[in-house]
């Protein structure tokens, strides 16, 4: 008698990006075309994944990460969701561009239930080059998703052979493989002959906020602005006119703005925009004892802005928004 074993069944859900790029040649690295190449191509090309699980793939969307806008991420995590909550699915993969993919990885940590592994993959080289990096990223995420040490993490990030926290990850290279790192937090793990280890006990991050977005059909308008020497005070007012109810500032250092810049930031705090410090630097906090405005904390300009808008969407008090970012 023959026993049959059943694969663990992962659902992968496309966005294009790099992983998903074609060029012209095999040499070309930059220049391309991303999001040219379908999910179910993508997992074609690397038929060990069949050795590993039984995948089903979902095109959501094919186009480079810096086109995803609030109903595609609302999108993108109902899906996840469902799969997550599925009898037929013990993990999801989600293909993503790497320009972007550390505030998709965020909005997912902050929005879907931490039952079943979540994992992001991407590439920095397209699908098309000699060196390409996707297949053996998408390999791996494909056996972590089906592994049960993948279990109550969150979403989780895989590139170059490592392994990351998707509350902590973030873009540190524009072209190098072994961009994501969170050099404060650390990886949680690598990959060994395409096996996952880590480093430590699932645990969740500092800091994590569940926000039940199941009814939301966008997210309100929140923007960053870049802090820098002799800025231009009133740029502040130009983005609450064109819409925005929460901004973000990118200050220098532990929450520095100019003193004309901050007589701008308390007229519009005076006439109901959020306004939280943040910091340009890559690490760091912004301390809690920044003036009027909110704290962001560790959170950087473009997480922060994700967690604003979440509180803003959920009809959070000034008082409830500042203490999801003040930990």
């Amino acid at each position: 008698m023959t026993l049959t074993i059943r694969l663990p069944r992962i659902t992968i859900l496309g966005t294009g990006g790099t992983i998903a790029g074609s060029a012209t040649s095999q040499t070309q690295t930059t220049g391309y075309q991303p999001g040219a190449i379908s999910i179910q191509s993508l997992i074609d090309a690397v038929p060990a994944i069949a050795q590993i699980a039984t995948v089903k793939g979902e095109q959501v969307a094919n186009f480079r990460s810096t086109e995803v806008t609030s109903p595609i991420l609302l999108d993108l995590c109902r899906r996840a969701r469902a799969a997550n909550e599925s009898d037929d699915c013990d993990g999801v993969v989600i293909t993503h561009g790497t320009d972007t993919l550390e505030e998709t990885a965020f909005f997912l940590s902050l929005t879907v239930p931490w039952k079943k592994p979540i994992v992001f993959v991407g590439a920095m080289r397209p699908a098309t080059a000699i060196s390409a990096d996707g297949p053996i990223n998408l390999l791996q995420a494909v056996t972590l998703a089906a592994s049960p040490t993948a279990l109550g993490r969150g979403p989780l990030v895989v590139l170059n052979d490592r392994i990351s926290s998707g509350f902590y990850i973030t873009k540190s290279s524009a072209n190098a493989l072994d961009t994501f790192k969170a050099p404060e937090q650390g990886h949680l793990g690598y990959f060994d002959n395409s096996q996952p280890k880590f480093f430590y006990s699932s645990a969740s991050p500092i800091g994590l906020h569940y926000f039940d977005i199941k009814d939301t059909i966008d997210l309100p308008q929140v923007d960053i602005v870049y802090g820098y020497q002799g800025l231009n005070p009133h740029i502040i007012t130009e983005y609450v006119r064109a819409g925005a109810k929460g901004l973000i500032l990118a200050t220098m250092g532990n929450g520095g703005w100019t003193i004309a810049g901050m007589e701008v930031v308390r007229q519009v705090i005076e006439g109901g925009v959020i306004v939280v410090h943040s910091h340009r630097s890559q690490d760091g906090a912004v301390s809690s004892s920044v003036d009027i405005s909110i704290s962001s904390g560790l959170l950087s300009p473009q997480k922060s802005r994700i967690m604003l808008q979440l509180a803003l969407s959920s009809g959070y008090t000034l008082e409830q928004t500042k203490s999801i970012f003040e930990i």
